[in-house]
């Protein structure tokens, strides 16, 4: 059984980041793990790359050689990885061991894990090699001003776990950059009802049924629930990859390992 991470999350979220400070924190813990690069546009990493998918397509060459803006080229590259599943990707897989831990680092675009299939059909691929995978989802936590915003977060993140079909961990990022903790701390597990009455104070009453339906929703999903990241603090990337570790239910196939006593011993 290998085990993997989907990192997504708009542009700028903090992606890379977080698979940077993942792998220092593992590393310095002594516990294996491999980051894949899955954003045909990156340029630097602060992490070594264990699959790279510019090997297979580069964003660059595609703009070029198609005339195609950015937006459009990376699509392109992402349909092509998923041409190629069966091929690059398996070929790259058979690198690793059955019990790897794999990272997956992707683009920001929304479209990829909103409504197009590309990431979908990446996951079904890595179930069918036999992973266990987790989609960690991240929030910029400065983005969170109002409550306007927590529930746009909070429907782009259940558009995702509706269409990857997934356990899901929800990541506000960034929190060490917050300057005032207690107006994102109400938005880390906060009450329905409180989110309507916010919600109804700041528009319009001819919106009001459609910010119940937006809260109902977020509640039957109970997709209201974020956990913080502060890089700062080895215990937040701990209970994150905790967290993570318990959805992919990450070594409890491992055998037990029992010793061998003398009887002599037992007997004394």
């Amino acid at each position: 059984m290998g085990y993997a991470q989907l990192v997504i999350g708009p542009a700028g979220s903090g992606k890379s980041t977080y698979c940077s400070s993942l792998y220092r924190h593992c590393e310095t813990t002594g516990r294996s793990i491999q980051i894949v690069n899955l954003d045909p546009a990156a340029e630097q990493f602060d992490y070594p790359v264990a699959m790279d998918i510019r090997e297979l397509i580069c964003l660059d060459d595609v703009m070029e050689e198609l005339g195609l803006g950015p937006n459009g080229a990376l699509m392109y590259c992402m349909e092509e990885l998923e041409d190629n599943l069966d091929d690059w990707l398996t070929d790259e897989l058979d690198n690793y061991m059955d019990d790897d831990y794999l990272v997956f680092d992707c683009p920001g675009q929304i479209e990829l894990f909103s409504h197009v299939p590309v990431l979908r059909n990446f996951v079904e691929h890595l179930k069918s090699k036999n992973f266990n995978v987790c989609v960690v989802y991240l929030l910029d936590s400065q983005f969170i001003t109002d409550v306007t915003k927590f529930i746009s977060g909070c429907m782009a993140s259940l558009s995702a776990m509706v269409q990857l079909e997934l356990p899901h961990v929800n990541i506000l990022s960034k929190m060490d950059l917050v300057t005032n903790k207690r107006d994102i701390g109400k938005y880390l597990n906060p009450q329905g009802q409180v989110l309507l009455s916010e919600l109804n104070q700041r528009m319009a009453p001819q919106f009001f049924k459609l910010n119940k339906a937006l809260i109902d929703l977020v509640d039957q999903y109970s997709m209201v629930s974020f956990v913080p990241l502060d890089l700062r603090k080895e215990s937040s990337i701990q209970y994150i990859l905790s967290q993570i570790d318990n959805c992919i239910q990450y070594g409890e196939d491992a055998d037990v390992k029992v010793k061998d006593f003398d009887p002599e011993d037992i007997d004394d």
